[in-house]
Order: C-alpha cells, then sequence, then structure tokens
C-alpha cells in the first residue's frame, strides 16, 4: 500500500516540476538541472510534506508548489554533494558534473536553490503562511551546509563520536526531512505546537533514514543503490556503522582504500557484520524512527495520519 500512495504522489510531483521548472533558455542549464529531478527517486520528502498538510485538512494539489520546493532543495544538494565526493554516479545515471563539467553542475545547482524559492513563492496559502514557510526552508539551507561541512571535517579527523556523527546527519539530513513535515503543517494553517511536533517527526525519521542508508551502503546489491557497493567504506567515512566499530576495535582493511577490489571490500564488510556493528546502526535507525512517529500523537487519527506513520517505517524498512 504505500509504495502505491508513494507512486501516486510521485507523479504528481513530477507533473508539478514539469509545470514549475520547465526547460527554458538557456536550455542545456536546465537540462542539468533536471537531470536528476528527472531520474524519478522515491520522492520521499516532498511526499511527506504533501501527507502532512493532508492530515490537517488541506488538499494535496494546493501544496504542490511546496513540495517541488523540497525536492529542488533536496536535487539542489545532491549535485553539489556529487561534485565534492567526484562521485561518478547518481540513481544510476552519470552525475551532473560528469556530463556538463563542474563549472555547469555549480550552476544547475545553485539554479534549482533559487527556484525553490520562486516556486515556494507561488503556492495558493496566505501570505504570512507562505512567508512562515519560507523562513523555515532558508534555515533549513543554512543548517544543511552546516552538516556537510561538518561531514567534510570527519575526513580529516581520526576520531568522531556518536554525538558528534548524529549532531552531523541531524543537520546534513534530518532538517529537510523536518522542513518537509512542518511546512505541510504550516502550510495548513497549523498551531505552532503542531508544527513543532511535525518537525520533530520529520527530523527524527530523517536520521533514522540516513542510519538506514549507511546500511544499505554496506548490504544492498550494487543493482539496487545504483553505485557501488561499500563506497562509503573505501572513502574512510565516519558513519554511525564505522564510529560503532572503531570505537570497538574494530578496523576493516579496506577503510579509506579507495582502490580496494571487490573481493577486498566485501571481505570487510563481513568483518563488520561479526562485529555487530552493522546491527547495532540498524537499531539506532529504528529507535529514532519510534521517537518521531511519538510525536505524530498532536495529530487526530486519519488516513493521511496513518500513511505518515507507515512513510517513517518505510524510512528503515526499504531496502534501496
Amino acid at each position: 500500500m504505500m509504495d502505491k500512495e508513494l507512486e501516486m504522489r510521485a507523479a504528481m510531483i513530477s507533473a508539478a516540476v514539469e509545470k514549475l521548472l520547465p526547460v527554458v533558455h538557456p536550455e542545456e542549464l536546465y537540462k542539468a538541472g533536471r537531470h536528476l529531478v528527472d531520474s524519478g527517486g522515491k520522492r520521499l520528502r516532498p511526499s511527506m510534506l504533501l501527507l502532512a498538510g493532508e492530515a490537517l485538512g488541506v488538499d494535496a494539489a494546493a501544496l504542490a508548489p511546496a513540495a517541488v520546493s523540497i525536492e529542488l532543495i533536496h536535487n539542489f544538494t545532491l549535485i553539489h554533494d556529487d561534485i565534492m565526493d567526484n562521485a561518478d554516479v547518481r540513481r544510476g545515471r552519470a552525475a551532473v558534473h560528469k556530463l556538463w563539467g563542474v563549472s555547469g553542475a555549480i550552476l544547475a545547482g545553485d539554479t534549482l536553490y533559487s527556484k525553490a524559492f520562486q516556486v515556494l513563492g507561488s503556492s495558493p496559502a496566505e501570505p504570512k503562511l507562505v512567508l512562515d514557510a519560507m523562513n523555515v526552508l532558508s534555515r533549513t539551507c543554512t543548517a544543511i551546509c552546516e552538516g556537510q561541512w561538518l561531514d567534510l571535517e570527519f575526513e580529516n579527523r581520526e576520531e568522531v563520536s556518536e554525538e558528534e556523527y548524529m549532531e552531523m546527519i541531524e543537520k546534513k539530513t534530518g532538517v529537510l526531512y523536518g522542513a518537509s513535515a512542518c511546512m505541510g503543517a504550516i502550510l495548513a494553517g497549523a498551531r505552532l505546537k503542531t508544527t513543532q511536533r511535525l518537525e520533530e517527526f520529520g527530523r527524527l525519521t530523517g536520521m533514522g533514514f540516513q542510519i538506514q542508508d549507511d546500511v544499505l551502503d554496506l548490504t544492498a546489491p550494487e543493482k539496487v543503490l545504483g553505485k557501488r557497493r561499500g563506497g562509503d567504506l573505501v572513502e574512510g567515512k565516519k558513519t554511525l556503522i564505522m564510529i560503532h566499530a572503531l570505537d570497538h576495535g574494530v578496523r576493516p582493511d579496506v577503510f579509506g582504500k579507495k582502490g580496494a577490489s571487490i573481493e577486498e571490500i566485501e571481505k570487510s564488510i563481513a568483518v563488520l557484520e561479526r562485529s555487530g556493528s552493522i546491527e547495532y546502526a540498524s537499531t539506532r535507525a529504528i529507535e529514532l524512527v519510534a521517537r518521531g512517529k511519538g510525536a505524530l500523537d498532536v495529530l487526530p487519527d486519519s488516513p493521511a495520519k496513518a500513511l505518515l506513520l507507515d512513510l517513517a517505517d518505510f524510512m528503515i524498512r526499504r531496502r534501496y
């Protein structure tokens, strides 16, 4: 059922993208900007915004511009992430900078960033509510940059604590999910307590989503991932899995070894499985999502609320 509901909302968001972000002159700029947007993806963040608004009685169509703004910000971050990581592939397709060059990719990402606010400004809600939503989105973008900076800092450090890692994923990933749910509530005219609780729901489940992403990097097949399995491991990323492993005296041979073979990577993944580090991360993701779901007590029971709860479970149940 969740898959069908997500597909329906993803189709609505894709149709809105066609209308709100057309490919215009100069065409290559907009083609570059639309490259990842048009590759599909799960559209989890904008779907969360739609469901939050629906749970508060707003028609999803009225929230389409806000949902698109969230999707554009998300894709802006992906383009810039791939540049910083020098990644070749995203969602099974060539990364934007591999097709249009680094300069073109930076411009494409910047265009998505600025267009997101323009699109959000076209929302049919009361101007004050739209302004409040814009303030949330702008603060969120700043936090995402802070989180990305922390992630870069961690690459040059031997030790990163679990507390530091949690702060990083809260800013890099959690806040955009928090903004999604919060903005849906804001544009529905919800009370402050409700918007705060929706933000908490999104932020915590988003953190669980990120930890699950780290788990999937080591456990999902490459064909499903759309990129090389164990990429975080050979890049030397300080994920929760690695923090736990290092704290327990386990250091896989390929950690930080970018030229590692597939066989070497698989052996190191097996070491992390035996150490209990992958299971530990999965457990932490489940705990965060459970806390996030608790914040939805502020909403009355409805089909949309039930879908939000299902979406939270999907964040850590997914295998891709």
